[in-house]
């Protein structure tokens, strides 16, 4: 089945065919440094971390670049605030950014540029957009014209006709259109700035993308990502900015993930109803925030609920005790050099029909239930079509865990840091609980039933459960 996506550039799916065969050119729209970053960050940042590893997967180079906005006015702003230098600022949250995607197993881009590192090329853009005659200059500062561009609006849709200045609009009486954007903006004092042929003063945020997407992929690539809220005014000014300078296609796919809400409202800054990503990590396991960010079609919205949460936690640990369920009757180890199998092909359909994780998923806990089924079969545990196909499923599992970014642990260290995880959030000392064992175990072989079940009986009180087993009593938690 060939890979199609849906392109936003025309609202259907299409064949995914790259400019160049065997290679995938993508940039996606990476974070404003101004403050931590939320779950919705933290959703595109990973849906497009999944597309990366499926497109490399398939056998594509992928060149894959995933900018920071590190001079903007809510930057600034933000130091104001705290007094201190706005580059300080980007620092601290381009930190926390690693941070929380290193802990969410976010593979790092190819290449991750900064808009302060680019501004000889943004200078550069502008120029060439003024010598076109797309753009003009109000004492410092640079505007682009966006009715000197004709196909203004082919991506959102909209046509500058139909649209009123409205909140996402800067009001300046000097611009000649009221959607008129701008491209570079004159020194403020006190604000980071830059020499250019204007003046002192640094660039608009649109311009900043323009120029290092083109840096770095050249005038026309394959895939331009970002969440749903970029499509306009940003995405739809990229396109005005750089195909004014080329005269080409400036992006032959656009896709666009949907938001997180909360309360079936978009999770947002602005709103204050946002939960911030090493927050929610506090409480879940990282493999299950991204299995639930993944649980959705990408581009639809996903409501983000302590119930949502906890079927992913339950789905997570229902995998995990598969494998380990396999290693243990079947003896089968993790093997790399397994050829792909059945549930690795119906996977692959889901994700070739423009990366749907949520059916690749159910897909996944469908082999999961069908494997537990077979396992329960205890008397065929010898056979070699039993082991054959253990060994593909876990095989399989283990492939399209590496492509979701879940599965990073063996069995045995998973289900381990989650007993200590729960152990810490309900305050419940091992040692303790290794204790009370110890004591039940004295008390069974007294014969002393009675106090044996009540010690039974405050660790269910715990939500610990016990296992008897022939070479001695193993707990857990029942969480």
């Amino acid at each position: 089945m060939a890979l199609r996506v849906f392109n936003t550039l025309g609202g259907k799916k299409e064949r995914f065919e790259p400019l160049e065969p065997g290679r995938v050119r993508m940039y996606v729209c990476g974070p404003t440094v101004y403050d931590a970053c939320h779950i919705g960050h933290a959703r595109s940042v990973v849906v497009f971390d999944v597309i990366a590893r499926y497109l490399k997967a398939k056998g594509f180079e992928v060149t894959y670049v995933r900018n920071f906005t590190d001079v903007d006015d809510k930057i600034i702003n933000k130091a104001n605030q705290l007094g201190i230098d706005s580059m300080v600022v980007a620092e601290k949250y381009i930190k926390e950014f690693y941070n929380d995607m290193d802990a969410l197993n976010v593979e790092r881009a190819t290449i991750e540029p900064k808009a302060t590192e680019h501004i000889n090329q943004i200078v550069e853009f502008v120029e060439k957009l003024i010598q076109k005659g797309f753009a003009y200059r109000i004492n410092g500062d640079v505007y682009y014209s966006v009715e000197k561009f004709t196909e203004y609006g082919k991506l959102s849709g909209r046509r500058l006709e139909d649209m009123e200045a409205g909140a996402r609009v800067d009001i300046d009486e000097r611009k000649k259109n009221p959607f008129d954007f701008v491209l570079w903006k004159s020194a403020k004092p006190g604000e980071p700035a830059w020499e250019s042929p204007w003046g002192m003063g640094r660039p608009g945020w649109h311009i900043e993308c323009s120029a290092m997407s083109n840096e770095y992929l050249g005038e026309t690539f394959d895939i331009h990502g970002g969440g749903k809220d970029l499509c306009f005014p940003h995405h739809e000014n990229e396109i005005a900015q750089s195909e004014s300078v080329s005269g080409k296609l400036f992006v032959k796919y656009w896709i666009h993930n949907g938001f997180v809400n909360i309360n079936q409202e978009k999770m947002s800054k602005s709103l204050g109803n946002f939960l911030m990503i090493k927050d929610v990590l506090k409480i879940y396991h990282p493999e299950t925030v991204r299995l639930f960010l993944l649980s959705n079609h990408y581009r639809s919205p996903i409501d983000f609920t302590d119930k949502a949460l906890d079927e992913a936690k339950t789905g997570l640990d229902k995998i995990y005790a598969l494998l380990e369920r396999i290693e243990k009757e079947i003896g089968v180890q993790p093997d790399q050099n397994i050829e792909p199998g059945d549930c690795w092909q119906r996977f692959s359909d889901a994700m070739d029909d423009d990366f749907n994780s949520a059916r690749g998923i159910g897909m996944l806990f469908d082999t999961v239930r069908s494997m537990n089924r077979l396992l329960d079969q205890k008397k065929n545990h010898g056979s070699p079509e039993i082991k054959k196909a253990a060994q593909s499923d876990h095989s399989d599992i283990l492939r399209i865990g590496s492509i979701l970014g879940i599965l990073m642990e063996s069995p045995k260290v998973y289900f381990q840091r989650k007993q200590t995880r729960v152990l810490e959030q309900q305050s419940i000392d091992p040692d303790v609980v290794d204790q009370m064992i110890a004591e039940r175990d004295q008390a069974r072989k007294a014969k002393n039933w009675a106090k044996s079940d009540q010690i039974r009986n405050q660790l269910a009180d715990m939500n610990i459960v016990l296992e008897d087993r022939s070479e001695g009593t193993i707990w857990k938690i029942n969480d």
